[in-house]
């Protein structure tokens, strides 16, 4: 069969057409998933920019703020410096005013002095010429009368003076001793008058309120949950407090102990608390911890400023402030310091007053006697000797630092204030009530001091002083020499160390005298 050519070129020209249009159909299909991608990668670019530019945006906002607060920081920093060189300006010109004042006055009173100088000299030279004169009459007079006499003037002039020393001696034994006699018993009666108007004034509680270092449970199973696993809490509490939690057999109670009494009142409010709140693990213990410090610090302020409200006190450094609010948590004997120390000022006042001396000055002095006290357990030396450091490092009055250092008489007196102190700190010690401490305990610690002394060899005699503060011990000085006393000093201090507990130091003083002693016959 034989197909005809125009119907072979036609089928070949419409496969050739679909073949065009099946090719033209996926190019555009092509095209358009390009298209679609290409507008896909224009929005991503897209918020790729937008992204950039609003984190450029945020960093320039940033930047901004930060340069801002940078400025109002420089800023208030200039003022501030400004204000101080206006304030040292202004001292500068008061200083130079008054040193100005201070020069004209000098040259006034140089000129007068000058004026004076002048007047003496002339009065000298009338008083050497008057001098001459006599010195002349003088000689004539003894020369007659060694003629008259058969003396020389040596002679009649030692003759003279053995009769009236004689005389002179005798008199004044007799008059001295009735004045000494006189003034003792003066002096006795005004100063027991004294002391007696001034105890008789003041009233007071028999003993102080102060702080205890036992914690009371709800149930003795609070005692394992305090513990804690592995006894992690009891470890926690005991180092972020720096105190010993003893957890004995008595039920329901729990003792803290040591020797600063502020660390043991934080220690007792943050286990308090915790109890209260049920949660306890080493974390909750010591954010506890650190808010009741904070709170202690401030309560301890209040407590200080409080006590220099109540006596219209001026000008007192906010250091001593705190020291005074840290004596509220310390006891001496049971007797709490704070109030032996407002009682010190009380009587000192009342005695001072007595005296016609200045009060306020005394009731100050009293009131900072024992601040040493807050600070003596951290410092090196006596709570007299640290108290007395401080309120001079504080710029308190030469008076009252003499006073402070000195009511342990471990200083000299320099003004009549300081045994006026030393007098009314005995009188709040020792009075009906102020300390519970029985009398055989003070004397059992006192003896145990000196057992630990006569303990080596080469003691002569032992003495506790100072309420057990200072042990003073005097050698056999044939047995040991000054290199061996100094070694027994350091061996007690050591064996008081081991066997006693004390706070704050003991002063060990070794005393190592030689005499010689003969009788003229």
């Amino acid at each position: 069969m034989i197909v005809p050519i125009n119907i072979i070129l036609f089928t070949t020209s419409g496969v050739s057409l679909l073949i065009v249009f099946l090719l033209f159909l996926y190019a555009r299909n092509k095209v358009s998933k390009a298209s679609q991608i290409l507008k896909k990668t224009q929005e991503k670019i897209e918020d790729v920019h937008r992204s950039v530019e609003n984190e450029r945006k945020e960093a320039f906002l940033k930047l901004k703020d930060e340069l801002y607060k940078k400025r109002t920081d420089f800023k208030l920093e200039i003022k501030r410096e400004r204000i101080d060189l206006d304030r040292l300006q202004t001292k500068l010109n008061t200083k130079c005013e008054y040193i100005e004042g201070k020069e004209h006055r000098l040259d006034e009173l140089r000129r007068e002095l000058q004026q004076r100088e002048r007047q003496l000299l002339r009065v000298e030279d009338n008083l050497r010429m008057n001098e001459t004169k006599i010195k002349n009459l003088y000689n004539d007079l003894i020369i007659k009368l060694e003629h008259l006499s058969g003396l020389t003037k040596d002679e009649a002039r030692q003759m003279l003076l053995n009769t009236l020393e004689a005389e002179v001696r005798l008199s004044n034994q007799k008059w001295i001793q009735k004045v000494e006699e006189e003034a003792q018993q003066t002096a006795k009666e005004k100063a027991v008058q004294s002391i007696i108007n001034a105890m008789q004034r003041y009233t007071a509680d028999q003993v102080a309120p102060h702080s205890s270092g036992v914690v009371n449970l709800p149930n003795d199973d609070m005692k394992g949950r305090i513990i804690g696993r592995e006894g992690r809490n009891i470890k926690a509490l005991e180092m972020t407090t720096g105190m010993d939690f003893v957890i004995g057999d008595t039920p329901e109670i729990i003792t803290i102990s040591g020797f600063n009494p502020v660390r043991r009142e934080v220690a007792r409010r943050a286990l308090e608390r915790l109890i209260a709140d049920g949660r306890i693990n080493p974390t909750r213990i010591e954010e506890t911890v650190a808010q009741c410090e904070k709170e202690l610090e401030e309560l301890i302020y209040d407590y200080g400023r409080e006590v220099i409200l109540e006596y219209n006190l001026q000008n007192v450094h906010p250091e001593i402030i705190q020291l005074l609010g840290k004596l509220h948590f310390r006891t001496s004997f049971s007797q709490n310091v704070l109030a032996h120390s407002k009682e010190v000022a009380l009587f000192a006042r009342m005695i001072a007053e007595e005296l016609n001396l200045d009060g306020t000055l005394a009731l100050r002095a009293g009131l900072l006697h024992d601040i040493g006290k807050s600070v003596a357990a951290e410092v090196e030396g006596t709570h007299a000797v640290v108290g007395s450091e401080v309120a001079k490092r504080c710029g308190e009055n030469p008076i009252i630092v003499n006073a402070i250092a000195a009511h342990h008489e471990e200083v000299p007196f320099t003004s009549v204030y300081a045994p006026i102190i030393l007098i009314s700190d005995t009188i709040s010690a020792s009075r009906p009530g102020a300390r519970r401490e029985t009398l055989t305990a003070y004397l059992k610690r006192l003896e145990k001091l000196e057992e630990v002394a006569y303990s080596f060899d080469g003691v002569k005699k032992a003495y506790a002083l100072q309420a057990g503060r200072e042990i003073r011990i005097i050698v056999e000085e044939d047995i040991l020499d000054d290199e061996q006393a100094m070694v027994l000093a350091r061996n007690i201090a050591h064996k008081i160390e081991q066997e006693m507990s004390f706070p704050g130091q003991i002063r060990i003083n070794v005393i190592r005298e030689k005499r010689a002693i003969e009788y003229a016959r």
